[in-house]
């Protein structure tokens, strides 16, 4: 959950089972006006009906819903909700600028909007704990490592040989897309968002905006832009 007035983000509130007490306390502590539900997967009727008993009008963001950009992805239908969101949010700090998204969650994905406002597709990849199960999961032998740890540039032992092939490259994947758009779109910036942290031991640095609340801002803009309609 989050609140915001206007543009500004007042508060952020986590939790995997919010219930109807903490959205009651959300609401009374930021007593909002208006309100948007986005979530990929299906809602328990609880989790309905507690929706439905906030006293604020309620936009369920779907692949109908109005869009301050122009979406040219061919199936919406299957398109992420926090996908759009964070493509919404970017454009909404760098309009009339080509821009690159990437969200580094449970997967990597990588958004491309225009200088016009226009969506055109993005790629899906296993984010960073994924590849790190998916190797202890899919072979015989090789342990579950974490990502906290030693890190050298080339592993000294079973460990740090997964740890470094696992971060270095995402590094070295994210690099590879944001120098090839770069080709194509020279004034090409770039978003990095998620979950996961992810540094970038490079001179590509200055183009890099990193904002974790992405998501959050690009559907309060998309809320704002539908009372508008």
């Amino acid at each position: 959950m989050a609140a915001f007035d206007g543009e500004e983000l007042l508060d952020v509130a986590y939790g995997p089972n919010t219930t109807l007490e903490h959205l009651s306390a959300f609401y009374r502590k930021y007593p909002f006006d208006r309100a948007i539900v986005a979530t990929v997967v299906d809602l328990n009727d609880e989790a309905k009906r507690q929706l439905e008993l906030l006293p604020v009008p309620l936009l369920r963001l779907n692949e109908t819903t109005a869009l301050p950009v122009e979406n040219l992805y061919e199936t919406p239908r299957t398109l992420g909700y926090d996908r759009m969101a964070a493509v919404v949010g970017a454009n909404a700090r760098f309009p009339g600028r080509d821009l690159l998204v990437i969200d580094a969650g449970t997967c990597i994905t990588y958004e491309f909007v225009d200088a016009q406002g226009r969506y055109h597709g993005g790629n899906i990849s296993p984010g960073l704990q994924m590849r790190f199960k998916a190797l202890h999961q899919f072979t015989g032998r090789l342990p579950l490592v974490a990502a906290e740890g030693r890190r050298v540039p080339m592993g000294k032992d079973t460990d740090t040989a997964i740890r470094a092939g696992v971060l270095k490259g995402i590094e070295y994947e994210m690099v590879g897309y944001i120098e090839r758009m770069r080709h194509k779109y020279p004034e090409l910036l770039v978003f990095l968002t998620g979950g996961d942290d992810i540094s970038f031991d490079t001179n590509l640095k200055s183009i890099i905006f990193a904002d974790k609340f992405l998501v959050l801002k690009g559907l309060n803009r998309i809320l704002n832009y539908n009372d508008r309609i």
